[in-house]
């Protein structure tokens, strides 16, 4: 059985590297930075702005928000010795309320911000990931790896296309 299983192996292996050797003779790889390109592209800054006013419109809401509750905080510190127990858990029922909202509004702010920054980036991306499948079809490659993105840890040789698809890009 032992031998058996040992013949499969050098078998496997066998057909590995001879499918390997031939297909290292047809392969042509290429790399690109996908970060790099899309810092390159004009539109990156007017969308990266866009963004930018869109988290500081929402980091106003929640400092309006926090200096509500620091202000209720504040009066009710100030003024729960002189208040009835009525007034004094309706107090503190509200300030729990808008602990409440200020968590509830922090993660959907934080959701929002995700959504609108997909929105904004996605067909610039799209953008540079069509001119990257034309260079590729027009230059022959069979693979292009981003290194941008961190899907190749080492990477020897093959030809940086960014050059290239800045040209398709017109940058």
């Amino acid at each position: 059985m032992k031998a058996f299983k040992k013949a499969i192996a050098l078998f496997s292996l066998v057909v590995l590297v001879a499918s390997f050797g031939y297909s290292q003779t047809t392969l042509k790889l290429g790399h690109i930075d996908s970060n790099e390109i899309l810092s390159m592209m004009p539109e990156t800054d007017s969308l990266s702005k866009e963004l930018q006013n869109y988290a500081e419109y929402l980091d106003q809401q929640m400092n309006a928000m926090a200096m509500e509750y620091q202000t209720k905080i504040t009066n009710y510190q100030d003024n729960v010795a002189t208040m009835s127990d009525l007034i004094r858990q309706t107090k503190e029922k509200e300030i729990t309320d808008l602990q409440a909202r200020i968590q509830a509004f922090q993660q959907s702010a934080d959701q929002d911000l995700s959504t609108k920054q997909a929105d904004l980036f996605n067909p610039l991306i799209e953008k540079v990931k069509n001119a990257i499948n034309e260079v590729g079809r027009e230059n022959g490659y069979t693979y292009i790896l981003d290194v941008g993105a961190g899907a190749v840890v080492y990477f020897e040789g093959g030809d940086d296309v960014l050059p290239l698809v800045k040209k398709k890009l017109g940058i």
